[in-house]
């Protein structure tokens, strides 16, 4: 028992390395540069095909070319013996190929050179061989020559027409043709067989009207040989009428045609056979006579016909099954039939087979001291013989070779050697046909070699799989190994995973996996490395997408596409809509975000998908963007019921274009007060398509439809038919009737006229009745057309009540007896003014008003409002120009007392007032004056921080642009803060000629908040706020903090000590002028402080700043101040239109006015005064720049 399993196993470990050594045969790579240099038989690459027809008009080629290296030679045989192409001087062979051919430009017979042919490619390795080519010269013989008798034949009688054309190759094509080239009409009746005979199923009369001639068309030389006519003489039992023909339901009995039973023409009997090779396409036929003409049907017996690899033929006669197998071999039976019965013919089909291959030979490479085998397998019917050759020879008659055992189809090689290359041949044989292939065995020694560079980076994403390829070469075949880094230690197992072809795994790539990895590939004969960085980045991913989204046509529309990747790839993204590139036009733009569409349109409706890709990775997200639009038209508009009052409308719906339709409007025309006018009649639900219309009188009617959904309305449909209705009387009169004087003696009575559907019949009129109210006269009455909406009455006292009625009258009637209307003649101006009018200041801005009412009879018309009007007389600030245009407050109604605001604080002022009515102004009242007392200042202007250096801090200011009275000063607050902390408020007060103050810091650390306001006697005026700056590099003006922050030292620049002496001198000079006009006796304000050059130190570089202050001299943009307490205005534009009328005035609680409004000068005023700024230096400088 123990020595058999011994020997099992014995046995077992001999079998795997039999087998071993099959299975590692060697496989040459496709690269050029290993196919060139590599020792290789001949391989045949090109050949002509077996079965070679030729025309006889050309030269023949017959081609064979071949691979190998070193390059193969080529020889030929003919008929089985050596073809000496040299000897030949119409054959040549072409360079580096085995391509033959045969030139009859000077003469020969192509038919001298038919015959078998083969070729033969040889180099120090082997031999291969082409298939046996048999080369025949395509033939087109003529018809030979006969006289046809005339083909007489019963009508309804059977007829076949032989064609028997000449032997052709390859056989021609026939089709039949009368004598004058018109082609013979075939159908089931009558019809062309596969073997070319023209069949009858029975013949008809008609049939002799024409003859009959068969055409041969040979393909090689495009030739048409015709065969000479038939003549066909039907005899018939009745004479031929076409009119007995044409009433008669049967054209057989017509006739006198007896009916016969179906009998088949071909094949003929009961049964037949047909052999047909596999692969090929089978043809049965089945074509029958019989009276009438029979219907064909095919079956399979036991089975059905193959689906989709049938079609018929020949109206139904013949039937074709495509590229047969096996499987389609049993017997096929046709069934003729007509109404007198039916026949059957059977056909037993065998499928033969030439040999086809289960197994072809392949090209075996092996090292040596290995073993293979070839293997050549080929099926057919009848089963096909295999026989091996070797370079084109028996294998049973080459050299002996102990290496090679052949056993059947299989040829084994054991312990290959040096030497033992050859080219060896399989030839699969049967009765119908052969294959041929050339395999051969090539035994090489050959070191390894890396098919890939040596050195390559692989970038690959994080947690993908990646696979390291190492393609190599050599024989015996390498192994392989793997290191990274330079580590001893082979990868194989866990995150790797290494194949037979050199690939290494990486089965989940992470970023501790990057690095260089190393392929080695070894063999006996040495060993080759190649090194790849793999390099591992960040997936791309869609971190937001876009969403489905229902926009509405026209909208825009935004698409999200926002992606995270490794920023060391480079980010392409790109959309598509409906898997197709997207187009990006005018009204799309694309960004880092997403795609946005402006303008939706429908055809913008579909998927879009946002592809984002790098040269490893893609993202995809996709959103379905379904666009709402307006419906479309409504179509095919019906009237039905129709009624007196009423008509039915039906419509059918348009696509609502993805908004469902929420109502129908439905419009109407009239075309005869308003033809082409369009208007609303009713609205329907979106549920419904069909409406009851209730209709006017009178009415020449045309309906349209507008379908309405979210998005908007439909285009109207198409106009419906007219539809008139009969005429009434009206049934309601004119409305928003009123009578209203335009003059003080008349009266206008006006309506809004009935329209189209109120009318209700022709010779529409208004019949307008009028009198005074409260008498007892009569009425008075007037006619007017339809299309009048007003009348005057004249002669009327002022302003007086009338009773008014408008009624409708038309052809049919009067409508109902109309209400009365009160209406009123016209107005006269008033005739009095207000009187005891008293007025009490109430603050600086605002008055108060009592008057005393006028009598109603003075006012001539509807009292309107109480009108003051009022302008400012003077200032009480000396010099100071105002406008005297006049202003206004209306009080609306019946009133007695009223407020006017919107006052200038510190002025003179008149007022006077009238009565108004719809007609106009009253007379004037007497004329008040009053004063305004002084308020409180507007803000400092020009409020300025700046830090000239960590110590100090310096504030400068103008006057206020509003003093509203005579300035006592300025209030200062300021505190320190430190962040969130904030330290004690401390308050400054200055003089009101003040307008610079220097702060010591005693926190370096700590900002400051400013709060500067202007005093007058009534109290602080708005605050001018500010912070110091955080630091001294923000800036040097609070207001300004670009002033100085692009400037450099410029302090030692040559150009600048010149342009500092030469602003000195022209300050000098301007400064002599102004003491010489001061002597003179010019106005100027007295000045505690003579005006003197400036002090150096005031001359501060500080960045290239300079900072000119005189507090004396300081320019003020509108005013400027005195010791005597006067502002002298510059400029005023004093008008209450600027500032009080349609402006927004702002009002203390006391109801002081404090908005902003400018002061000009008056043109003669500048002009008449010397400006006191004149002599100001710092103004001069400022004049010249």
């Amino acid at each position: 028992m123990v020595m058999q399993r011994y020997l099992l196993t014995y046995m077992g470990v001999v079998l795997t390395l039999y087998l071993h050594q099959f299975i590692r045969a060697i496989e040459v790579p496709r690269d050029p540069s290993i196919q060139d240099e590599l020792s290789q038989p001949p391989t045949i690459t090109k050949q002509s095909v077996k079965n070679y027809i030729v025309d006889p008009r050309d030269n023949i080629i017959i081609e064979c070319d071949a691979k190998g290296n070193p390059f193969p030679i080529f020889t030929w045989t003919r008929n089985g013996k050596f073809f000496n192409v040299a000897k030949d001087p119409r054959v040549s062979m072409r360079r580096r190929s085995g391509t033959l051919s045969i030139d009859f430009r000077s003469g020969g017979r192509p038919e001298d050179y038919e015959g078998e042919y083969q070729c033969f490619a040889r180099n120090d390795f082997g031999t291969a061989i082409s298939n046996k080519i048999v080369l025949q010269v395509s033939k087109s013989p003529l018809w030979p020559k006969e006289n046809l008798d005339i083909q007489e034949v019963h009508e309804g009688a059977p007829l076949i027409l032989a064609c028997n054309p000449p032997p052709g190759l390859p056989p021609p094509a026939i089709f039949w043709m009368s004598s004058s080239m018109e082609p013979i009409h075939q159908d089931k009746r009558v019809s062309q067989g596969q073997n070319g005979d023209l069949y009858f199923s029975n013949v008809m009369q008609e049939d002799a009207l024409t003859d009959y001639s068969c055409n041969a068309r040979f393909a090689f030389t495009h030739t048409i040989q015709q065969k000479n006519p038939y003549t066909l003489k039907v005899l018939t039992k009745q004479p031929h009428n076409e009119t007995s023909f044409r009433n008669h339901t049967d054209i057989y009995s017509a006739r006198g045609v007896t009916e016969r039973h179906p009998s088949f023409m071909y094949p003929t009997g009961t049964s037949s056979s047909q052999m047909v090779l596999r692969g090929e396409d089978l043809l049965l036929e089945c074509i029958a006579s019989g009276v009438p003409t029979p219907d064909i049907m095919w079956h399979k017996r036991g089975g059905e016909l193959p689906v989709g690899r049938i079609s018929y033929e020949n109206f139904k006669k013949a039937l074709r099954i495509a590229n047969v197998s096996e499987e389609d071999s049993g017997e096929y039976f046709c069934l003729a039939s007509n109404k007198v019965g039916s026949s059957r013919h059977t056909v037993s089909v065998r499928v033969k087979a030439a040999p086809y291959w289960l197994d072809e030979p392949e090209n075996l490479v092996l090292a040596p001291g290995e073993g293979g085998r070839l293997i050549c397998r080929a099926n057919g019917n009848p089963k096909p013989s295999i026989q091996w050759l070797v370079n084109g020879e028996p294998i049973e008659s080459s050299l002996p070779n102990p290496s090679r055992e052949v056993k059947g189809d299989t040829v084994m090689f054991r312990d290959a050697q040096i030497g033992s290359s050859a080219v060896y041949q399989c030839n699969a044989s049967n009765e119908h046909g052969y294959l041929l292939a050339n395999a051969f065995v090539s035994v090489l020694d050959v070191s390894p070699r890396i098919l890939a560079p040596r050195s390559q980076p692989m970038k690959v994403i994080h947690n993908n799989r990646t696979l390291l390829d190492c393609p190599f070469f050599g024989s015996p075949i390498p192994t392989t190994r793997w290191f990274k880094n330079g580590q001893g230690n082979t990868l194989d197992g866990g995150n790797y995973r290494m194949y037979e072809n050199g690939t290494l795994e990486i089965k989940m790539a992470r970023k501790e996996d990057q690095g260089t990895y190393t392929c080695v590939a070894t063999n006996i004969l040495g060993k080759a490395e190649i090194q790849v960085r793999l390099e591992v980045k960040d997936p791309t991913r869609i971190i937001t997408g876009p969403t489905d989204a229902v926009p509405k046509k026209g909208s825009t529309i935004h698409l999200s596409c926002r992606v995270k990747y490794d920023p060391t790839l480079k980010l392409t993204v790109s959309w598509l809509k409906d898997d197709s590139p997207l187009y990006i036009g005018n009204r799309m733009k694309k960004d880092e975000d997403g795609l946005t569409i402006y303008g939706v349109s429908e055809k913008d409706q579909g998927y879009y998908t946002c592809v984002a890709s790098t040269e490893l990775d893609r993202d995809t997200a996709r959103a379905h963007l379904t666009v709402l639009a307006r419906p479309d038209r409504p179509r095919d508009l019906e009237l039905t019921d129709l009624a007196e009052r009423s008509v039915r409308l039906t419509w059918i719906p348009g696509d609502d274009n993805n908004s469902p339709i929420t109502d129908y409007i439905v419009e109407f025309e009239e075309d005869k007060f308003q033809p082409g006018v369009w208007h609303n009649h009713s609205r329907y639900p979106g549920s419904v398509n069909s409406a009851v219309l209730r209709l006017a009188p009178y009415v020449n009617y045309q309906f349209r439809v507008i379908a309405v959904n979210e998005v908007g309305s439909s285009y109207p449909s198409l106009p419906s038919e007219r539809y008139q209705t009969n005429g009434a009387r009206p049934e309601i009169n004119p409305t928003g009737v009123q009578g209203a004087g335009t003059s003080k003696n008349n009266m206008v009575i006006s309506w809004t006229p009935l329209n189209a559907t109120q009318a209700y019949g022709p010779k529409l009129k208004y019949i307008v009745k009028w009198r005074r109210r409260d008498t007892r006269e009569s009425w008075s009455n007037v006619t007017v057309s339809g299309d009048v909406s007003k009348y005057t009455v004249t002669q009327t006292p002022t302003y007086v009540p009338y009773e008014i009625k408008v009624q409708a009258e038309n052809e049919f009637g009067r409508a109902a007896e109309p209400d009365v209307v009160i209406g009123y003649s016209g107005e006269d101006y008033p005739k009095a003014a207000p009187t005891d009018i008293r007025l009490r200041v109430l603050n600086s801005t605002a008055i108060s008003l009592q008057w005393t009412r006028v009598y109603p009879d003075t006012i001539q018309g509807q009292l309107k409002e109480y009108r003051a009007y009022f302008w400012r007389e003077s200032s009480l600030l000396k010099n100071l120009w105002v406008s005297k245009k006049k202003q206004s407050e209306s009080f609306i109604g019946d009133r007695t007392r009223g407020i006017v605001s919107r006052l200038f604080p510190y002025s003179n002022y008149k007022l006077e007032m009238v009565v108004v009515n719809g007609r106009g102004d009253g007379p004037r009242s007497e004329i008040k004056e009053f004063t305004t007392p002084e308020g409180v200042p507007s803000a400092p202007r020009y409020f300025k921080i700046r830090q000239p250096n960590v110590d100090t801090i310096t504030l400068e200011w103008e006057h206020p642009e509003h003093p509203n009275g005579i300035l006592i000063g300025y209030t200062l607050r300021y505190q320190a803060f430190n962040g969130s902390k904030t330290g004690r408020t401390i308050v400054e007060n200055f003089s009101p000629n003040q307008t610079k103050f220097l702060l010591q810091r005693t926190d370096p650390i700590s900002r400051y908040r400013f709060d500067l306001r202007s005093r007058t006697q009534i109290g602080d005026g708005e605050p001018a706020k500010g912070e110091s700056p955080s630091s001294l590099n923000e800036g040097k003006w609070k207001c300004d903090a670009t002033y100085t922050k692009n400037q450099g030292d410029i302090a030692t620049q040559g150009w600048f000590i010149g342009l500092m002496c030469a602003i000195a001198l022209l300050v000098l000079i301007l400064l002599i002028v102004c003491f010489i006009k001061r002597s003179r006796g010019g106005k100027y304000p007295v000045r505690e402080n003579k005006d003197v050059p400036l002090d150096p130190d005031d001359q501060k570089v500080d960045n290239g700043s300079f900072d000119y202050s005189d507090e004396d001299n300081k320019p003020l943009q509108g005013s400027q101040t005195s010791l005597d307490g006067t502002i002298k205005q510059q400029e005023s534009d004093d008008s209450l239109v600027d500032y009080g009328e349609g402006g927004e005035g702002q009002f203390n609680e006391d109801g002081s006015f404090i908005g902003q409004y400018t002061v000009k000068k008056d043109k003669e005023e500048t002009e008449g005064n010397e400006s006191s700024e004149a002599t100001s230096p710092v103004n001069a400088i400022y004049s010249l720049a």
